[in-house]
């Protein structure tokens, strides 16, 4: 085998994506795994110039140049760079130059980022989510305590003041506003019974939401369907699914109303999607739902809590359709990631379609229950 043989086979067989380009910043060679992460064969790849595939195009090319033309590396962290179907991926790119036989070439090593991103956000956002439900369980039970207490000295009272009815009118206002609050609470803390699992057929529960939705809207909003009928039936509790669904839906429709969109939309997609981690769990295979609508998107000061209790970006919202939501999906194993700009709304809710139901142990149930 001559060194030339050896090289090839050795750049073949790295898990490295690699790509080699002339000193005119030009691809000459990629290896199989340069292929499989960019999407594309070497034949339609090799002699285009590289900057056709970076984002930032002109701040890479200077330091691609710089390194071939000063002979010294560099790595740059978190590149973005657009595929031939217009799709993006995060990159860690390191550049070698090197000198061949005729000419000065550039090799580049990229190490792709999105998965690794996406754990490490999905890990912040389940560990957030366990923080503050932690933190919403705890003052729930000191607020509860004192308000069943406001609620009966208000229930005594209103029967000593039977004989001044002038004065009854401010108990029956004492035992309302602590029946509002108590019922608050009751709302943060969730569902309080535990989930009821059994197979469901995802696409009929987003035909009931999608029902639902037209009617509350009087079809002034267009509701479209993008489904993938090769999705199987999941395990999951219908009621809870629905009330996810619909909380992002009815979001949806409350963006659209307050935008002077011409042709308000909401789309509901479906498809498979292989080899998805959530949190520290790697699943094989998920259902993954998008709710798309093409308002005017979430403001981008409040896009990385819109998860957590009391936050919302109307002045009339209550803040919690997407913490409950978030904690439906949750007790499913999923999770729900939000993409938002001006014009387009993207919620992704992810169900595994190949893990067990969360189990109906005394532990599950202490989890799901409201404190009393």
């Amino acid at each position: 085998m001559t060194d030339n043989q050896l090289h090839h086979l050795l750049l073949d067989n790295l898990s490295t994506a690699v790509v080699l380009l002339s000193d005119k910043l030009e691809i000459c060679y990629l290896n199989p795994a340069a292929e499989n992460l960019l999407a594309v064969s070497a034949m339609r790849l090799c002699g285009s110039p590289i900057e056709q595939l970076l984002d930032d195009s002109d701040k890479n090319l200077v330091a691609l140049r710089e390194a071939i033309e000063a002979n010294h590396p560099f790595t740059q962290r978190q590149i973005s760079l657009t595929l031939m179907d217009q799709s993006h991926i995060t990159v860690d790119l390191t550049a070698t130059p090197f000198l061949s036989a005729t000419e000065k070439l550039l090799l580049v090593e990229m190490q792709p980022m999105d998965r690794l991103m996406r754990i490490n956000r999905e890990e912040a956002l389940i560990s957030t989510r366990d923080t503050t439900r932690n933190l919403v369980r705890g003052l729930a039970h000191e607020i509860k305590n004192p308000l069943g207490g406001i609620r009966g000295a208000a229930q005594l009272l209103s029967e000593d003041l039977r004989s001044q009815p002038e004065l009854l009118e401010f108990t029956d206002i004492i035992s309302a506003e602590t029946n509002r609050l108590c019922s608050l609470v009751d709302r943060l803390l969730g569902p309080n019974t535990v989930p009821k699992f059994a197979p469901v057929n995802i696409h009929e529960l987003l035909e009931h939401v999608a029902a639902l939705a037209e009617t509350e809207t009087l079809g002034a909003i267009t509701i479209e369907r993008n489904y993938d009928p090769s999705i199987p039936e999941l395990h999951g509790d219908r009621g809870q699914l629905i009330q996810a669904l619909l909380n992002i839906v009815r979001n949806a429709i409350q963006s659209l109303g307050n935008s002077d969109q011409p042709t308000p939309t909401i789309t509901l997609k479906t498809r498979i999607q292989r080899h998805v981690t959530i949190g520290k769990t790697h699943h094989k295979v998920v259902c993954r739902i998008e709710i798309i609508d093409n308002g005017p998107g979430i403001p981008e000061d409040i896009i990385d809590r819109i998860f957590f209790p009391m936050i919302s970006g109307r002045a009339d919202g209550s803040g919690l359709g997407l913490p409950i939501s978030q904690s439906a999906i949750n007790l499913h194993h999923g999770l729900i990631e939000c993409d938002s700009k001006q014009g387009e709304t993207r919620f992704s809710l992810y169900l595994p379609l190949d893990s067990k139901p969360l189990e109906s142990t005394p532990q599950n149930k202490q989890a799901i229950g409201h404190i009393k």
